[in-house]
């Protein structure tokens, strides 16, 4: 899968645990599948803009804030790139 699509699955599943809830708890309040949410967690899938929207829902978001904490996952990642860089020279 693209690393979007991963960086989409790691931002749900911190926003998930964030809210303190289970997979099961999502799935409920979104109307998903427990085990789609597992694989969209798990960046197994893609989800669809229907998706995303039910997923943003459920998590009290908008989609605009949701997709922003996926750039978020992305600098972050990046950053960790950049210190182990540093580190290993």
């Amino acid at each position: 899968m693209t690393a979007l699509v991963k960086r989409f699955g790691i931002t749900v599943r911190q926003l998930r645990m964030g809210h303190g809830w289970t997979q099961d708890e999502l799935a409920w309040r979104s109307g998903l599948d427990r085990s789609y949410v597992g694989e969209v967690e798990r960046g197994g899938a893609v989800p669809s803009i229907v998706t995303v929207e039910k997923l943003a829902a459920a998590l009290q978001l908008e989609m605009t804030v949701l997709l922003a904490h996926c750039e978020r996952v992305k600098e972050q990642r990046a950053a960790q790139l950049d210190r182990l860089s540093a580190i290993a020279r």
